[in-house]
């Protein structure tokens, strides 16, 4: 197993794409830092062009790459939900991270947990990760390698098999003015107004 994430590593930093198990689902990962990457996922994933992706980090300087300060109280409700399985859009107005946001100036991070070790190492190795589910536009996520293996063939360069993951996506939320809101409510419940 320790070798698939060896690899997974060297196909990343070639700027290929890669199943793996996430905290969550199985992702469709490729590097965020490469345009080139980004572009090729959404063509292997069908995705809508102007729909950006969920990307994976581990740490608070990572959302410093992409132009992004959070505020006193966003910090303190981010410190109680991360690193989980709860992804949190943030506004991203820099131009250079257009190919990621897709005009819609906003970035949706998932800070993962230290726990999480191979996946945790490997995003510290090649940087963040754009991380959608491992499915084709439109489709159920893969809950095995088989499922995803059905959807992509030959178009992903390397498979990491972790069994069946019949997990809930992220839980999805966005900072308005003061609050938040849920998007999308995953297995991390996550209450709607602040306590």
């Amino acid at each position: 197993m320790k070798n698939n994430w060896l690899k997974a590593e060297e196909i990343l930093k070639k700027d290929g794409v890669v199943v793996l198990p996430t905290d969550t689902l199985y992702g469709l990962v490729t590097r965020a830092l490469s345009k080139k990457a980004v572009e090729k996922l959404y063509k292997v994933k069908n995705r809508i062009e102007d729909k950006p992706f969920i990307l994976l980090i581990t740490s608070y300087k990572d959302l410093e790459l992409f132009g992004i300060k959070i505020d006193k109280n966003q910090a303190k409700f981010l410190e109680k939900i991360w690193p989980g399985k709860v992804s949190v859009i943030l506004p991203c107005y820099l131009n250079k991270w257009k190919y990621i946001h897709r005009g819609v100036e906003s970035i949706a991070f998932r800070m993962i947990a230290i726990k999480n070790k191979n996946l945790f190492n490997l995003i510290k190795k090649v940087g963040p990760l754009v991380a959608p589910s491992a499915n084709k536009e439109g489709e159920k996520p893969a809950e095995s390698i088989i499922e995803a293996k059905k959807y992509f063939k030959d178009e992903v360069d390397l498979y990491i098999n972790k069994g069946e993951r019949k997990f809930k996506p992220s839980t999805l939320i966005k900072f308005k003015n003061d609050d938040w809101i849920i998007l999308r409510q995953g297995d991390e419940k996550i209450p709607n107004k602040k306590e």
